[in-house]
């Protein structure tokens, strides 16, 4: 099978790419699958994950070219391996990050949002246009970034989003200058990466978990997660750096 994502691995640091830019990354079938694997088979040792796109196209949505001479069947079916990938980036064990250029469509958006958080270069657009293809898409990730009466507006409108208004809304979180997306990614997983790698999982847990109780509840997580460090005991190498560095993290 052609190769529509590659990954590669340096330093403990997983470099996913989406890599069909002679479609401008569209998602299709193959893609689904092979995303979800992607990042369900992470080694051990990846402390980070960079998903980027391949060429000046970060993802320019589904490829619905393949959906012609299909059946509803097989629609769904595509759509539910759509929804498998997603899940697998949001699920990863340690952060994803996502570094976004260009036209970033319909399950793009869906990429992004998937991912901890993204930083975006200037020109990057968004859109998210699937009631205009006569579909739904990004109604529950969008919403619960940008708020409901935001995201019914783009999905209703398809109105593109740039990058400055998307980093007002949350939607990515750094609006850098084009040729310097690499470089910022490299230096935000090489930050993220100094971190205990327990420390980083049990934060991003609590995090996620906390999003979806209440307060009492949320304190509750995180309280587990401070026993479980305290149980691994590494926190005493995080005083001791905290002490050597005369109190600078």
């Amino acid at each position: 099978m052609t190769e529509r994502v590659h990954v590669e691995v340096t330093g403990g640091i997983a470099h996913v790419e989406l890599a069909r830019p002679e479609a401008r990354n569209a998602l299709d079938l193959p893609m689904c699958h092979q995303l979800r694997e992607a990042f369900e088979s992470l080694a051990d040792d990846v402390r980070v994950v960079l998903l980027s796109g391949r060429g000046p196209v970060f993802c320019a949505g589904a490829d619905l070219k393949e959906r012609t001479g299909k059946d509803a069947a097989w629609v769904r079916r595509r759509r539910v391996a759509s929804f498998a990938a997603y899940s697998a980036i949001e699920q990863c064990r340690v952060p994803v990050v996502a570094l976004v250029q260009g036209a970033v469509v319909g399950s793009g958006g869906e990429i992004t949002l998937a991912a901890d958080f993204a930083i975006a270069a200037e020109g990057t657009v968004f859109r998210f246009p699937e009631p205009h293809w006569g579909t739904v898409g990004a109604t529950q990730r969008l919403q619960r970034v940008i708020g409901k009466r935001r995201a019914k507006e783009l999905l209703f409108t398809n109105r593109a989003l740039d990058a400055a208004e998307a980093a007002d809304l949350g939607v990515v979180t750094r609006v850098v200058p084009a040729g310097q997306l690499r470089a910022a990614g490299d230096e935000t997983a090489a930050s993220i990466a100094k971190a205990p790698p327990l420390a980083i999982a049990l934060t991003k847990r609590a995090v996620d978990l906390g999003a979806e109780t209440d307060l009492d509840r949320g304190i509750r997580i995180e309280l587990a997660a401070i026993e479980q460090c305290l149980a691994d005991g590494g926190w005493r190498d995080g005083v001791a750096r905290f002490t050597a560095g005369n109190g600078e993290s």
